[in-house]
């Protein structure tokens, strides 16, 4: 069974790269309703996780509260709650990513993990961007053209489907490509 995941950021490039690594990482499928029309109507009784930021929390609190103990609240900080629903600092990649292997049974992989859809260099370039890093001083540090720096961002993209730095960057931390 496919395991469904309701996520209410506000930072829609976060949510898109926490979907595409439910996706590959649980093979679950990820439900970003953008409005609240479109949330009422999301089948919620369906979904085995929800994932939001505390201002969305608060502000849906009634939809939440039933959901409670299914929801993890992205913080930015260590918050104790006590009972309620799952605070996880939103940089702690592997405090979130154990949890989520808790609640979620990760995909069984077929011989491929998600970063080996990149090339080393990929996978080199991905890191550099990540850690903010300008094409230029990624094109130095690695001893290739600005051009070819392009080519391998374009080609990151093209296979992940994520276009935004922080998406990338989101990616990056919880494949354990990079440390926050």
């Amino acid at each position: 069974m496919t395991p469904t995941v309701i996520i209410l950021l506000r930072d829609r490039l976060a949510a898109q790269g926490l979907s595409h690594w439910l996706a590959e990482r649980y093979g679950a499928q990820a439900l970003m309703p953008g409005s609240v029309a479109e949330l009422e109507a999301t089948p919620a009784a369906d979904a085995q996780l929800f994932v939001t930021d505390p201002t969305t929390f608060v502000a849906r609190l009634r939809y939440f509260l039933p959901r409670q103990a299914r929801t993890i609240v992205l913080t930015h900080g260590q918050v104790d709650a006590g009972d309620g629903p799952t605070l996880v600092d939103a940089s702690d990649a592997k405090c979130l990513s154990a949890l989520l292997d808790e609640r979620l049974q990760p995909a069984p992989s077929v011989g491929s993990t998600a970063p080996s859809l990149l090339s080393e260099r990929e996978i080199e370039v991905l890191r550099l961007v990540a850690q903010g890093r300008l094409n230029k001083e990624i094109a130095s540090e690695l001893g290739i053209s600005i051009n070819t720096v392009l080519t391998h961002r374009k080609n990151i993209t093209s296979k992940l489907g994520i276009k935004s730095i922080s998406g990338l960057t989101f990616y990056a931390l919880m494949n354990g490509l990079t440390q926050p």
